[in-house]
C-alpha cells in the first residue's frame, strides 16, 4: 500500500488547479487506504473452518474425547482468526463483490462529505481511489452526466484501475485528472473564474 506522500500531493493539486482552469467543471480527489477493515471476514473464515475441524480430526489413528475435541475447535479458531488478519492474507480472503461494495459506498458517501453536490451549476466531480481493494470511481455531478455519459469515463477509470493495481497511484491520478480534464474541457469550457471547492487530495 503506497499512499501518497506531501510532494506528491502537491502535485496532483497543482495538476487539479491546471485543469480549472480550462472548465466549469470542479474536481475533488479522495484518496482511502482502503473501504473497510473488514474484521468479520476473518471471523467468519476462521468461525467456518474450526466448525470443519472434527471432520479431519474423525481421520486421526487414535480417539479424541469431546472435551479435547472442543479445545481444538477453539484452538483452530483463535489461530486462524489472529493469522487471517494479516493484511497479505486478508487482501485475499475478501470477496471481490464485497470490496466493490464498500469501496463504491465510500465513494458515494465521499462525493456527499466534500459537498460536489453543492456547486452552483452541479459541475462537481469525483476522483475516487480505495487502494488495498485497487478500486477507482469517477462519480459526475448532473450538471456534468447531462454532457458526458458514464461510458467516456470507463477508459479513463480502467486505465487508472491498473496503474492503482501496479503500485502506481500518483501516475495514476495525475494521468486520470489529465485525460478528465480534456473530457471536461471539450464537453464544459470554462466560462468564468470559479473555484468553490477545495484543490487538495483529501486522504482517508
Amino acid at each position: 500500500m503506497t499512499l501518497l506522500t506531501e510532494s506528491e500531493l502537491e502535485k496532483v493539486s497543482t495538476a487539479i488547479q491546471a485543469v480549472e482552469q480550462k472548465t466549469d467543471a470542479e474536481l475533488v480527489t479522495v484518496l482511502a487506504a482502503r473501504a473497510d477493515n473488514y474484521s468479520y471476514i476473518p471471523t467468519l473464515w476462521a468461525a467456518m473452518l474450526a466448525l470443519l475441524s472434527p471432520s479431519v480430526v474423525s481421520f486421526l489413528p487414535f480417539w479424541v474425547e469431546m472435551g479435547d475435541l472442543m479445545l481444538i475447535q477453539l484452538g483452530v479458531f483463535i489461530l486462524l482468526a489472529t493469522l487471517l488478519r494479516w493484511p497479505p492474507i486478508l487482501a485475499r480472503i475478501i470477496p471481490r463483490q464485497v470490496k466493490t461494495w464498500r469501496a463504491s459506498n465510500l465513494a458515494r458517501r465521499q462525493f456527499l462529505e466534500n459537498n460536489l453536490h453543492h456547486t452552483e451549476a452541479e459541475v462537481g466531480v469525483l476522483i475516487f481511489v480505495s487502494e488495498i481493494e485497487h478500486y477507482v470511481e469517477i462519480i459526475a455531478d448532473r450538471g456534468v452526466s447531462q454532457y458526458i455519459a458514464d461510458a467516456e469515463w470507463a477508459e479513463i477509470i480502467a486505465t487508472m484501475t491498473k496503474q492503482v493495481a501496479a503500485g502506481k497511484t500518483l501516475e495514476g491520478f495525475l494521468g486520470c485528472v489529465e485525460a478528465s480534464g480534456k473530457l471536461l474541457e471539450t464537453h464544459l469550457p470554462a466560462s468564468s473564474t470559479k473555484d468553490e471547492l477545495p484543490n487538495h487530495m483529501v486522504v482517508i
